[in-house]
């Protein structure tokens, strides 16, 4: 079964059923640019923090039963209220304008495509080093990283499906997969162009809330948001078919126009 990683669930304690599968616990702030996308206290979807003021994550995070209502930079345990961490409010919601605008179901392969979403934020973040920062974007619309290439994944929640979440970030590796071993096994649900998928093993991957976290590839200073987790198989041990992301380079002229649009608007004002 298809699986949106949208955390769909809030738990009245606090907890929430989602995230990095298997992994192993991030050193604390060592991704200083993960972003906790929120509703009323509780995690929904991750995100990137791409510049001081815009949250780059997945457009189906846009949930009308789910209202976002913050993001939270900064932040290792999310359970906390740590000295580190920035919560700030969200006054935009950019999706990609080829994203469908109405709710599809999820047999029809269009609701998968484009699946990129702009955030707004209604102040700037304030940049501080390892604790808060940008992630750097690729260089190139058409940059491919081949197959084979062990990459991250990063996020908050459970590691095991159907367990407890948990409040600390979690990270995990990831091998790229073949473009076209990735369309023959999701068919017209996958699209080479604007997507990217790694294999998938069943000891560590994204699962149910990592929605709209990164794919980070390279090392060091060279590493860069490659993609944004967007799908994958249920359970999300599953090893039948390849974890989904959408290929940030692909989106480059996009995120550029739109935060260059900002730019303009401010000047204007």
């Amino acid at each position: 079964m298809l699986l949106y990683l949208l955390l769909s669930n809030l738990s009245l304690s606090g907890g929430m059923q989602s995230g990095i599968f298997g992994g192993r616990e991030a050193k604390p702030h060592s991704k200083p640019y993960m972003a906790s996308l929120q509703t009323r206290g509780h995690h929904v979807c991750g995100g990137v923090l791409i510049r001081e003021d815009y949250v780059l994550t997945a457009a189906h995070c846009l949930n009308p039963s789910v209202r976002l209502d913050s993001v939270v930079l900064g932040a290792h345990n999310i359970g906390k209220q740590e000295k580190s961490q920035q919560r700030i409010g969200i006054s935009e919601f950019i999706q990609h304008p080829k994203y469908p605008k109405k709710k599809l179901s999820d047999d029809d392969p269009k609701a998968f495509h484009h699946d990129i979403m702009l955030l707004k934020l209604q102040t700037k973040a304030k940049l501080k080093k390892k604790k808060v920062e940008v992630l750097q974007l690729p260089d190139r619309v058409d940059e491919k990283i081949p197959a084979g290439v062990q990459c991250e994944v990063a996020g908050w929640g459970r590691r095991r499906f159907g367990k407890q979440a948990e409040s600390v970030l979690y990270e995990a590796k990831v091998k790229l997969e073949r473009p076209a071993t990735c369309e023959n096994k999701w068919e017209e649900y996958y699209d080479q162009s604007q997507m990217t998928c790694s294999v998938s093993d069943g000891k560590e991957g994204v699962c149910q809330g990592d929605s709209g976290g990164p794919l980070i590839c390279g090392e060091g200073k060279a590493k860069i948001l490659y993609g944004l987790t967007a799908f994958t198989d249920e359970p999300c041990d599953a090893t039948d078919k390849p974890e989904v992301y959408m290929r940030v380079p692909h989106y480059l002229p996009w995120i550029k126009e739109v935060l260059g649009v900002n730019d303009a608007l401010l000047t204007k004002t």
